[in-house]
This record gives C-alpha cells, structure tokens and sequence, in this order.
C-alpha cells in the first residue's frame, strides 16, 4: 500500500440516503397536540450518506453506493455528496420510488425521527454485483454498512468486501434482533449504542455496570471488535482474541467523551462510524482510532445538520491536541 493509500484509504459505504425534515421546537407535542416550531431546514442525510460524508471530510477516498429517486430531493443529496468529496456515481437513481426522508423533531438538543425508506428500500443485492461495484467492494480498505437498507443487501455486500482485504465495519443501527451469521462472520468492527447492543446480547436492557462485560462478551462471540458508544460518556470497547483488529489490552477498555455544546446530536454517530473506519483504514490501533472517533463525534453535534456538521481531520487533531493540553 502507498503512502498515500494510508494517509487516504479507499472507504466504500454502503447505505442509506435521506433528506432530513428538520424542525427545531421548544416542546414536543404530546398526543392530539399542537406547538410552534422555530425552525424547519431541509437538510441531507440517512446513514450511509452521513457516514461517507465525514469518512470524506476526513480523508478516506470514499465511494458511496445506494439509491435515490428521480426527485429534487434525490439532485440536492447527490449535490451534498459531489460538494464532500464523495464519489457518488454507484448512488443509483430510481425512477420508481422517491427519495427516503427523516423527519427529525430536535429539542432541547436532543431529537426524535422518523424514518420513510423509499429508495433506499429498493437496493437489492443484484445492484451490487455490478462490475463497478463489485471493485468498489473488494479493493476498499474499509467497507462501512448499517441497516437502514434492506438486510439481504447489506450481507451482500459484507459477503463481497470479505473477498478481498477491507476491514468490513457495521453499524447495526436500527436495531435488528437476529442478523444473519452469513452476516456476522464477514464482520471485523461492530459498533452499537446501548440498545443495539442489548438486542445483539439477548438481553431486554442493559444496565451500566453490565456495559463492559457485554462488549467484552459480544467481541468474544462474534471473533470481532466491539465499539459501544455511550454519547458524552464516551465508549466501550475491546477486541477479540486472534480479530482483525486490536487494542492496547485485553478486555473491554474506555474512551472518555467530550464535553461541548450540543446544537444537534442527530448525526454524531455516523460521525463516529466514518471517523472509525478512516482511522482503521489508515492501520491506527483500535485504541487510537476512538479515540479519533470521540472527537471527531464532539465536534459533530456542534453545528446544526448531520452533514453539514462533520469536521475535518485537522479540526479533530487540533481538537484533541486542545483537550490533551489542558489536562
């Protein structure tokens, strides 16, 4: 691999696309209710895009691949990711279905969405075996994948990017109790929040405490790393004996999060993701990389937008050379 390959690995995600109905309002109706909203914003979005998005701002060469329709909403996404430096020519352009979209409620920085598929429900695996794809796939050194697109799609797609030598990344958001094991075992990383990973133990909840032995015990059954992120806490992580990937230590260790001021946490875990998978790509520990990871997600929530709020990589240094200056 060049230097250059190191500095910029090849990233290929594979997602979702969305455009974000975003309404910003002091109170949350209840049922049978009805408040003012501050604000509305139309603003790009779904997983996927979010993901190649920041994995783009902050130095992965990154190809996205997925769907949208024939609508203005499809143009201004595929706009947002020509404008990040995201390779979109394998987003394929439905003329049956319209664009996903997310209506977001955003309030007291914290937010509540709905998500309506569309063309994102209509990838299918036949659409990733094309040619151009297929290389995408095989020739990435980390292929990133959540579930917002149909699941047959997305083990498809971990099926091909374990053919050739990419770390194969999955967000397991939204959560999907029983992921198929052809899935599972092309994995490497898997990063769930609390919730995700409750479903992927079995378990109905999780408290505190448990946190760590679930991830350590995840890692171990999956043969792959865990990362659980717990928002401004932090995360939770720790590699699997003999994995892909390794940390400084045996067992689940701890990252600490950020403290700053949030305007809007909607896309702070797609930050982690591509944050993740770029510092992964480029060879980093798993240490190192959340590490990455947590301040690249804290300077994310600091600006209204999933998209618009994704750092680049010399923020996120100059950010944590900040924090590490002044403990």
């Amino acid at each position: 691999m060049s230097d250059n390959n190191q500095k910029h690995p090849l990233i290929a995600v594979v997602g979702s696309l969305n455009m974000d109905l975003v309404v910003k309002t002091d109170t949350i109706p209840e049922e049978g209710e009805t408040v003012s909203g501050e604000e509305l914003h139309y603003l790009a979005g779904g997983k996927g895009a979010n993901q190649a998005v920041a994995s783009a701002r902050l130095g992965g060469q990154t190809t996205m691949i997925g769907a949208v329709g024939t609508d203005v909403f499809g143009e201004r996404l595929l706009r947002s990711l020509h404008e990040s430096g995201v390779d979109a020519s394998q987003v394929r352009v439905m003329d049956d279905s319209a664009t996903g979209t997310a209506s977001i409620w955003l309030s007291n920085g914290d937010n509540r969405i709905i998500v309506i598929p569309g063309a994102n429900g209509k990838v299918v695996p036949e659409m990733l075996e094309e040619a151009d794809t297929v290389k995408s796939l095989t020739a990435a050194a980390a292929v990133l994948l959540q579930l917002e697109i149909p699941l047959p799609a997305v083990t498809r797609a971990a099926t091909l990017a374990s053919e050739g030598s990419a770390l194969v990344v999955l967000n397991p958001a939204p959560a999907v109790p029983g992921l198929p094991q052809e899935l599972l075992r092309c994995v490497d990383v898997v990063t769930p929040n609390r919730t995700e990973l409750a479903v992927l133990t079995g378990r109905d909840q999780l408290r505190p405490e448990d946190l760590d032995a679930a991830v350590a015990e995840l890692a171990a059954s999956l043969g792959a790393a865990v990362v659980t992120t717990l928002g401004p806490e932090g995360a939770v992580y720790a590699a699997a004996p003999g994995g892909r990937v390794q940390a400084g230590r045996a067992g689940a260790c701890r990252a600490p999060g950020y403290a700053v001021s949030a305007v809007d946490t909607t896309g702070a875990g797609d930050c982690f993701n591509g944050a993740l998978a770029v510092a992964l790509a480029r060879g980093e520990t798993l240490d190192a990389a959340v590490s990455f990871a947590m301040g690249a997600a804290a300077l994310s929530v600091t600006k209204l937008g999933a998209q618009s709020g994704m750092p680049s990589a010399d923020e996120v240094e100059a950010f944590l050379a900040q924090q590490t200056s002044s403990d």
